[in-house]
């Protein structure tokens, strides 16, 4: 037997891939958005950028911005009784 992966991005094949049509890179306007305190926004992970990658398990969740930290974003999350603090690149929010 092969000893299962214990990498960051284990178990990530379906949720981390993109569709044929939207492989590459994407437009360089997303780098470009701002984000205001207080502003909602979701974790949709890009794939083909690297930097400012949140865990995958935060993957689809939603969140207000609360500051920001160098180019990324802080992104507070309800996570069961405590909330979470997450930097985020701003090529892996969405607006809400």
């Amino acid at each position: 037997m092969v000893k299962s992966s214990k990498g960051i991005r284990k178990r990530t094949r379906n949720i981390l891939r993109k569709s044929p049509r939207h492989r590459g890179m994407p437009p360089i306007t997303h780098s470009f958005i701002k984000y205001d305190v207080g502003d909602k926004a979701a974790v949709v992970i890009d794939p083909s950028v690297h930097g400012g990658q949140p865990h995958v398990s935060f993957q689809g969740r939603t969140g207000t911005i609360m500051g920001k930290q160098g180019k990324a974003y802080i992104l507070h999350l309800n996570i069961g009784k405590h909330g979470k603090d997450v930097i985020v690149g701003p090529e892996h929010l969405k607006r809400q």
